[in-house]
C-alpha cells in the first residue's frame, strides 16, 4: 500500500474555495477507487498550507485511479474550479509507504 501526500500552498484569503475544493474530492476520490484519508485545510499556525492524503495499493494503480478522476464528472468540474479561483498557489505530491504497525495495546496490570 502506498499512500499519496498533497501539500497545497493556498491562498489565504480563499479557505472557503479550499474547503469546497476538498469537499467535491471527498466524495470523487472514493468513486474513482482510492482510499481517501482527508483533506486538511488551515485551522491554526499556516493559513497558506493544506493537505490531502490517500492510498492506492500500487503506482500501477495510481495511474489508472488518476485517468478515473481525469474523466469523472466531478474531478473534471473541480479541476476547472481550481483552475478558475485560483487559490492553489502550489501543490506537492510525494509517495510513502508505511514502515510501522499501529501501536500495539499496552497492558496495563
Amino acid at each position: 500500500m502506498i499512500t499519496c501526500f498533497i501539500r497545497y500552498q493556498i491562498d489565504p484569503y480563499k479557505h472557503d474555495e479550499f474547503a469546497q475544493y476538498a469537499r467535491n474530492w471527498g466524495q470523487a476520490i472514493p468513486e474513482c477507487g482510492a482510499d481517501l484519508i482527508g483533506y486538511f485545510g488551515p485551522h491554526e499556525g499556516s493559513a497558506t498550507t493544506a493537505y490531502g492524503v490517500y492510498s492506492l495499493p500500487t503506482l500501477a494503480d495510481y495511474e489508472a485511479y488518476r485517468a478515473r478522476l481525469a474523466a469523472h464528472p466531478l474531478g473534471r468540474e473541480n479541476y476547472a474550479f481550481a483552475k478558475k479561483e485560483r487559490f492553489i498557489h502550489r501543490e506537492d505530491r510525494i509517495f510513502l509507504a508505511c514502515e510501522s504497525q499501529p501501536h500495539a495495546k499496552r497492558n496495563t496490570e
